[in-house]
């Protein structure tokens, strides 16, 4: 089809945003580079894009962004204005994603699936050209493409060397699976790498190494979107700098030598993947309502802002939040939500396999995408900025749209992975087995017991006794830990006809619900990235659109029956998963990844505060773009609130001029008068001193722009 043949509604930056997201299903299965992917093409159609716009700013061409410089010669088509826009955002998606998949795995497909696009839409893939000043957009569009590959060689992702690791290096030997010798667990709180006879990612890729290497402990030194010095603080470890974006603090640490309460927390959160892992079974005749009208609507108020109140939140025994209200009626039909009844083994199982990367593989923030595509294409949506203004023609949509969320997956990337690799903090899969082979901590009367072991709890952790079915031909494993569980792929001999359901194994042989091939993703747990990508994600769809809500108050994904299920047979029925709110599909994510195995509820929380301050950020940072307001004295720079969490009662907020009106809230709306303000007008900053004894979740109002942060003690 030629250019003049694009469906009014699909715009050439959807065309190329789906060229990407398929490469990314084609590629190797790495979150951090794929949202930098996400946000670097983005930033390429957008720039391309605001070129051509009167009011518009460009981000990177023309511009000084972290110390690399572009310059535009002035530039007037030499064609109609819209037949130039599109070819020069195709030339330059063609040309930069052609370079950022040239060592893909799937480069033949993926190369074919490019050259394919730009034949289709009439454009020469031979023309290299960067003279764009005679009003070529093919060489407008090569010449983005290079800026933007240029940048990219010089941003801290280590792209050159294959986003290799430059100085970490694991405080744990790895934990070789499918041997019964492995030594003790030298740091109980450390990440330790997996060993596998053949590990296999989640695209679906066969990997060189049989124990992957953690994937981008050090992404805190790449170049970010709307992240500052101010939300930095920099540890060091072995004479190297770890930059931490957002620092969320330390997570519970077990101690092998007395009991306190962050033994407590470790134990107990641990503890509750392998408990919620007893949900995965569609037999055990739990039935759930999982639609809108039961799931759903957390009250963000009851959000625990320290781990020792973590089990006021999440229900331990049975499942999901405890605060988990629904939605009484679909805003915007009026009526109830039907109820959608399914067996909870099926909702669980289809949850940890939807949200693990994406249906198709896409990672997390290609994922994200995806959903943003879907909210484009819904009938009933209208493609109007934050719902207020004119609808926008499709291009113009979706650059912006495109931009903003990938500026926000990219931060997001940025600060979880800055925290995974300070804080190095352990998976499931290592805690469990640790503890379980140190014993239990509940009873000191008996032998196997040991202060850094695992807590019995009746029905699901339990100490094998002689004439358990579990205690082997000579009593060998009399004494050892026993988990009621999902019993893993031992119990699966083809996938197409079995499943392994939930019994009692040994605690040595548990698995998350993941492929056997891959386990558990190769990197640290603290934080979860499904958390901050999901949490970001959401609050950026809330922001854009101008609703809490879905097109028509409700998404939904089916997950057809006996179908959809990779590993083993299921689900029973068809699973159609449903939200009412973008919040809502975050918030179901953040569980996914406990049911899959993968996050303790330490993983979690965390995650969705910086997904939370990286959206409101994002957003903040990305609009003067769009409006013509970026270099005014008036708003030269958003204001930023830091840091966030506050921990000693004192907030700054950066590029003030003094004369804001700052007004401070609790989460029920209740205006506090805050202690003192202070503007200090050489570096534009003032600080506030809150009056506030309580942890927990407050607004910040400054001017018309309301913030929410955490108090700590």
């Amino acid at each position: 089809m030629g250019i003049d043949n694009l469906p009014e509604d699909i715009s050439i930056a959807r065309l190329w945003n789906e060229a990407l997201l398929e490469a990314i299903r084609n590629d190797f299965a790495r979150p951090t580079v794929h949202a930098r992917n996400l946000f670097h093409t983005s930033v390429a159609m957008y720039d391309a894009w605001a070129i051509y716009d009167d009011t518009a700013t460009p981000y990177l061409i023309g511009n000084t962004v972290h110390g690399f410089t572009t310059v535009l010669e002035d530039f007037t088509p030499n064609e109609d204005l819209e037949v130039s826009v599109n070819k020069a955002i195709s030339y330059a998606m063609y040309r930069l994603m052609t370079h950022r998949f040239q060592n893909s795995p799937g480069l033949e497909e993926t190369q074919a699936r490019f050259d394919l696009l730009m034949n289709k839409l009439g454009y020469d893939i031979n023309n290299t050209s960067l003279l764009y000043e005679d009003g070529d957009a093919a060489a407008l569009g090569n010449f983005i493409a290079q800026s933007i590959i240029d940048y990219g060689l010089q941003d801290g992702s280590r792209e050159a060397t294959g986003y290799d690791n430059a100085y970490y290096e694991p405080a744990n030997q790895a934990y070789a699976l499918d041997d019964n010798n492995n030594p003790p667990i030298q740091d109980p709180n450390r990440w330790q790498p997996l060993g596998l006879d053949s590990f296999i990612d989640q695209g679906g890729n066969i990997i060189d190494s049989n124990v992957p290497p953690f994937l981008s402990p050090e992404w805190g030194n790449v170049y970010g979107f709307a992240l500052s010095d101010e939300d930095k603080v920099t540890y060091q470890r072995d004479g190297n700098n770890f930059h931490v974006f957002h620092d969320p603090t330390d997570p519970p640490y077990i101690s092998l030598t007395e009991e306190n309460a962050a033994s407590d927390a470790y134990k107990w959160g641990f503890s509750m993947v392998s408990v919620w892992q007893s949900h995965l079974d569609q037999n055990d005749g739990v039935m759930w309502d999982i639609s809108p009208n039961s799931i759903g609507n957390v009250d963000i108020s009851t959000f625990p802002t320290s781990y020792t109140e973590y089990p006021n939140f999440y229900n331990f025994f049975d499942g999901g939040f405890s605060s988990s209200s629904g939605h009484t009626i679909n805003p915007v039909t009026g009526n109830p939500y039907e109820v959608n009844m399914v067996p909870r083994g099926d909702y669980t199982r289809v949850l940890a396999e939807f949200w693990a990367d994406g249906p198709s593989s896409e990672t997390p923030p290609g994922h994200w995408f995806s959903i943003l595509n879907y909210i484009n294409d819904h009938p009933m949506f209208e493609k109007r900025f934050e719902g207020q203004g004119d609808i926008l023609d499709p291009l113009e949509w979706d650059v912006k749209a495109y931009f903003i969320l990938g500026g926000g997956m990219h931060d997001a990337a940025i600060s979880a992975w800055s925290v995974k690799g300070w804080y190095d903090y352990i998976r499931p899969i290592s805690a469990i087995r640790s503890m379980a082979e140190r014993g239990q901590s509940t009873d000191n009367t008996l032998d196997n017991y040991h202060v850094g072991g695992i807590e019995l709890i009746d029905g699901y952790i339990e100490v094998v006794e002689v004439g358990d079915p579990l205690a082997g031909f000579a009593n060998q494993h009399v004494g050892k830990i026993k988990l009621y569980t999902w019993k893993g792929h031992d119990f699966i001999g083809n996938t197409e006809t079995d499943q392994a359901g939930v019994g009692w194994i040994l605690a040595e042989d548990w698995y998350p619900y993941q492929r056997p091939t891959f386990v558990t993703p190769p990197f640290a747990g603290y934080v979860s990235g499904h958390s901050t990508f999901s949490r970001t994600a959401s609050e950026l769809m809330t922001m854009m659109t101008g609703s809490e809500f879905f097109p028509g108050g409700l998404g939904e994904f089916v997950a057809k029956a006996n179908e959809f299920l990779e590993f083993e047979e299921g689900p029973s029925v068809d699973v159609v998963l449903q939200w009412a709110t973008y919040r809502d599909a975050s918030d179901q994510t953040s569980l996914s990844r406990i049911w899959g195995g993968i996050h303790p509820p330490a993983d979690d929380i965390p995650g969705r505060f910086i997904g939370q301050v990286v959206a409101e950020d994002t957003f903040d940072f990305a609009v003067p773009y769009f409006n013509g307001s970026l270099n005014t004295e008036e708003n030269e720079l958003p204001i930023r609130i830091y840091p966030n969490p506050v921990t000693d009662g004192l907030v700054f907020l950066s590029n003030t001029i003094g004369n804001e009106t700052i007004e401070f809230f609790d989460i029920n709306g209740r205006r506090i008068e805050l202690a003192k303000i202070t503007f200090d007008e050489f570096s534009r900053t003032t600080s506030i001193k809150l009056d506030v004894s309580a942890t927990g979740l407050y607004l910040l109002k400054v001017n018309n722009t309301s913030k929410m942060i955490v108090v700590k003690d």
